[in-house]
């Protein structure tokens, strides 16, 4: 338990700090044949800073009940 404790607190305050990311991926335009045309999109994932907040609280609430015992 007080591993995942932690990890919920680490995880809880990455996600505080990083409200998300972005990446690349390649989306075919016209595949005819021999021709294909490419183009890049920039696709993002986002969450609200809230959701790290819990999951750093729910950290220490759980690092703490593993000390209780």
């Amino acid at each position: 338990m007080k591993t995942f404790g932690i990890v919920l607190i680490v995880i809880g305050i990455i996600m505080m700090v990083v409200t998300g990311f972005s990446y690349v991926t390649q989306e075919t335009i016209i595949d005819a044949g021999p021709l294909e045309v490419t183009a890049d999109k920039e696709e993002s994932v986002n969450w609200p800073p809230y959701i790290g907040g819990i999951a750093l609280i729910t950290g220490i609430i759980v690092l703490a009940m593993g000390r209780k015992k």
